[in-house]
């Protein structure tokens, strides 16, 4: 009984690994690098029905506002070189 167990987990073992490793039908240009577009998918997304057509408003907008915030922290440091005292809000500085 526990012969024929242990055999039967072997197999099962051996049939798991086997079907693990079994061709999934992508092409794989390297091992993990297996993307390949579902059918009716364009060459070029620009211009496609799959462009995200981005603002470019909304792209900058991160950008515009690490600029203000150094412009912030450019008062902070000036008002902390000449005072000695730290004032978190800029509207307060001189």
């Amino acid at each position: 009984m526990k012969t024929t167990l242990l055999i039967s987990a072997g197999v099962m073992m051996g049939v798991l690994a086997v079907s693990a490793q079994a061709y999934d039908g992508q092409k794989c240009s390297e091992p993990g690098v297996c993307w390949e577009p579902k059918p009716g998918y364009p060459d070029k997304v620009l211009g496609s029905k799959y462009d995200p057509k981005h603002d470019p408003a909304e792209l900058n907008k991160q950008s515009e506002s690490i600029k203000e915030m150094e412009a912030r922290n450019g008062k902070r440091q000036q008002n902390f070189a000449k005072t000695g005292k730290f004032e978190y809000d800029v509207e307060e500085i001189k």
